[in-house]
């Protein structure tokens, strides 16, 4: 197999049905944390992709997604405009950014807070730290229907990697009992995002 990816089998990268060989690193057993592992990942962390066919390794999730979507650009589903289509990829490069710069944040520090946290035995859950990063997901979440009464998608009327890339934490909120919080943002909701 020409891709291997070392992380997690429900990687947002899968999306793109591209072929790769997932090799799991079980971060409860700090495979994560290994000499090896290291060598590929200097920072310790999933997932890493190597490509047996040109040689390139690289780590970071968004950074792999890119990679994918630009080595199999035509080949199946787009997930990102061509850099060609100016006003396109610009809208495109926005949403990436909205995803990293505001809903990656709090989401991923309330899945710390409601998850993490305790299974690394660092403590309970800091119910006033998870209301306020609530509060600061309510804040994007308002944000994106202002977006989404407009266009379909983040980027425009269709789907890309910046819709995607919610996936992973997406499914956490309403799973997680902020089903309330979701019910207020129907366009949201509908594209898949929360």
């Amino acid at each position: 197999m020409v891709l291997k990816l070392h992380g997690s089998p429900w990687s947002t990268c899968t999306a793109r049905g591209v072929d790769a060989e997932v090799v799991n690193v079980d971060l409860a057993k700090g495979e994560h944390l290994a000499e090896s592992y290291l060598e590929m990942q200097p920072f310790g962390k999933v997932p890493v992709l190597q490509d047996t066919e040109t040689g390139v390794q690289v780590f970071e999730s968004r950074a792999i997604a890119q990679y994918i979507i630009a080595k199999y650009r035509g080949q199946g589903a787009e997930l990102a405009p061509p850099e060609s289509d100016l006003k396109a990829y610009a809208l495109y490069q926005q949403a990436m950014s909205i995803e990293q710069s505001y809903f990656d944040p709090p989401i991923a520090q309330l899945a710390y807070e409601k998850v993490w946290k305790s299974m690394k035995g660092e403590g309970e859950t800091d119910d006033e730290r998870v209301k306020a990063l609530l509060a600061q997901l309510d804040q994007t979440l308002q944000g994106y229907e202002r977006v989404l009464s407009k266009q379909k998608y983040l980027a425009g009327d269709e789907v890309t990697f910046a819709d995607l890339s919610h996936l992973p934490y997406g499914v956490f909120v309403e799973q997680f009992g902020f089903a309330d919080l979701i019910a207020k943002y129907p366009r949201s909701k509908s594209t898949g995002r929360t």
